[in-house]
């Protein structure tokens, strides 16, 4: 009898419905086809050049070696100095590890704190890898349901609902991926007392904190009270503000035990992000911050012209978010109807339909745990935007 190839733990995860979508429409691209892609998660912008300008120089300066594990010191300084300037955080060194993304500081979060049969709470809908990496670690996600009357904020009553002598800490993102939900100080608050009354730690996820609109001012709940400072796990990066995806320099702020552990467990896995990107994102924290901005305002401009023009369309409904690049309307009311034969019974079924006929991609709401919605990025061109709302427009129409 052969014995199981792999581990039961790879399992329980599936892969990425968003970098899925993403793949399936460049490689529909590759081939010619007019695809409208609403599914990327990441900016359309160039990475600033007096940034590129700092990978230049740290290569021909030869900073091409290994670096500690937990970050160059002048990284991890400049984090200092920014979380220090932006939120009114005193951190010290010894507080910050850098990782290789955002993502891969929540995997290391998870994977120090997180013991199999622990619970986290998770608000939905929910950033489809905040469940995967809770599961993976043998953890147990509690998903709670939040409402888009309410613009997709849980209540304290729903979460203090979840709450057993399991739990173990709750993760918000504010702006939120997928529905650009922003929390208010007063609903931080009450997190922050929630989690000091049950002894609960916070992660907080802050990688959309510089792209916000109509004046929404983002808090991080670490600066809230003693508690939320001394529980709260910061998690941050540069991908999204200074559009350095692809550079995959995320950060993490927090007790100095657990940066302890997470820069431990690097040290047998990764070992350092790469020692030029951690140059570049210096550069970024530190730096000129024109080019956020103008990223910013063309955000706020095409969020504005999405939800305006998805609101006109018969039986779609589209929260007006504040944070973030990304809208997320209500398609349920198709659902039930029949498109060119194909029945539509889901977020799933919508969107595979519309990419088929309409070329156009974006993300199942299910994949974020809400599958009356979809998820589509305008972190793309207003006249992509313009002509991919069009192709939506066309594709209702015909759904009987």
């Amino acid at each position: 009898m052969s014995k199981q190839k792999l581990s039961k733990r790879i399992g329980v995860i599936q892969p990425s419905l968003t970098i899925g979508i993403s793949a399936k429409a460049k490689e529909l691209r590759s081939k010619g086809v007019s695809v409208t892609n609403f599914a990327a998660g990441e900016p359309d912008f160039d990475t600033p050049d007096n940034i590129k300008y700092a990978a230049i120089k740290s290569i021909v300066n030869g900073n091409t070696k290994y670096t500690p594990a937990g970050g160059m010191n002048e990284l991890r300084d400049a984090v200092v100095e920014k979380e220090r300037g932006r939120n009114g955080l005193e951190y010290k060194r010894e507080n910050i590890c850098i990782s290789v993304g955002a993502k891969h500081a929540l995997f290391n979060i998870a994977s120090v704190m997180l013991d199999e049969g622990d619970e986290i709470i998770i608000p939905s809908p929910y950033w489809v890898t905040y469940e995967a990496i809770a599961m993976y670690v043998g953890a147990k996600p509690v998903i709670v349901e939040t409402k888009e009357e309410n613009g997709f904020i849980p209540t304290i009553d729903d979460l203090e609902r979840v709450i057993t002598d399991k739990t173990k800490m709750i993760l918000i993102n504010n702006p939120s991926n997928p529905t650009g939900a922003t929390y208010s100080e007063e609903q931080l608050k009450d997190i922050a007392k929630l989690a000091e009354k049950h002894d609960i730690w916070i992660i907080s996820d802050e990688i959309y904190e510089d792209i916000v609109f109509d004046g929404y001012k983002p808090i991080s709940i670490a600066s809230l009270s003693d508690y939320a400072k001394e529980k709260t796990l910061v998690v941050n990066g540069v991908s999204k503000t200074y559009s350095m995806t692809g550079w995959r320099i995320g950060y993490t702020c927090g007790d100095k035990d657990v940066i302890a552990a997470m820069i431990k467990l690097q040290s047998q896995s990764t070992t350092n992000p790469t020692s030029i990107a951690q140059d570049a994102a210096i550069e970024a924290l530190l730096g000129p911050k024109d080019s956020v901005e103008k990223m910013r305002s063309a955000f706020e401009e095409r969020r504005d012209y999405i939800v305006a023009e998805l609101n006109k369309i018969d039986g779609i409904t589209c929260h007006n978010p504040k944070g973030a690049f990304y809208v997320f309307p209500n398609v349920s009311s198709f659902y039930g109807n029949k498109f060119n034969g194909n029945d539509i019974n889901g977020s799933m079924d919508f969107a595979t339909l519309l990419l088929e006929s309409e070329h156009v991609a974006l993300v199942p709401g299910i994949a974020f745990g809400a599958d009356e919605f979809v998820r589509i990025s305008f972190a793309t061109g207003l006249e992509e935007i313009k002509e991919g709302v069009r192709r939506i427009k066309n594709f209702v129409s015909k759904i009987s």
